[in-house]
């Protein structure tokens, strides 16, 4: 009877054991499954957004603003060249301020589809995961673009409350980390403000 007591001993411990685990386990599934809708949420609702930039390549340091539409995304870099992006979901315009030239482009085709697909692509962060540093909520997406090239962006939130305060973007030998500041929720545009249209022709 002993060795069958501690049998049946030895059995309920492992049965608790193993319900411990999987409380715990679901449990982390499911808070990471609600940080992640919360997170991509966040991001589809800004739409009267702006915000300041300072963008680190590796090998110099550029300064900016990005501003967020409905359906658009315009980030102006300031410094040390100005130049003008606006972006669509197949469509964009590059404006070179100093030298007033434009160009118009699939931004699928070129490394600037990043910025339209974080703010605008409610689907983008479907497969995304999530890992909480600190008081920091981090996702994290990695894959491949058009041309089959890999990537792997990470994009930082202050949590409580939730703030978007960096990006990390890695495509081919390129890394790019977007430090972001200055936040503005209440943002009013004019109704030129996000056309693909070279700036001069509309002033």
């Amino acid at each position: 009877m002993l060795v069958k007591d501690m049998l049946l001993k030895n059995k309920k411990i492992f049965f608790y054991f193993i319900l411990i685990i999987f409380f715990l386990y679901t449990t982390k599934v499911y808070s990471d499954s609600n940080n992640k809708i919360s997170l991509i949420n966040y991001l589809g609702s800004l739409q009267n957004f702006s915000a300041s930039f300072l963008q680190n390549d590796g090998e110099s340091l550029s300064e900016g603003k990005v501003y967020i539409s409905k359906k658009r995304v315009r980030a102006e870099y300031l410094s040390p060249v100005k130049i003008l992006i606006i972006l669509d979901e197949n469509k964009a315009m590059y404006y070179d301020y100093e030298l007033d030239e434009d160009e118009f482009f699939n931004p699928k085709n070129t490394n600037a589809w990043f910025f339209y697909d974080i703010f605008r692509n409610r689907s983008f962060f479907d497969d995304a995961k999530i890992e909480i540093e600190d008081n920091q909520l981090i996702l994290k997406k990695h894959g491949f673009d058009v041309e089959s090239e890999r990537y792997f962006i990470k994009i930082y939130f202050e949590n409580n409350p939730l703030v978007l305060r960096k990006m990390e973007i890695k495509i081919k030998q390129e890394s790019i980390i977007l430090s972001i500041y200055n936040q503005n929720y209440n943002e009013q545009f004019s109704k030129n403000f996000f056309k693909l249209i070279n700036p001069k022709l509309l002033n």
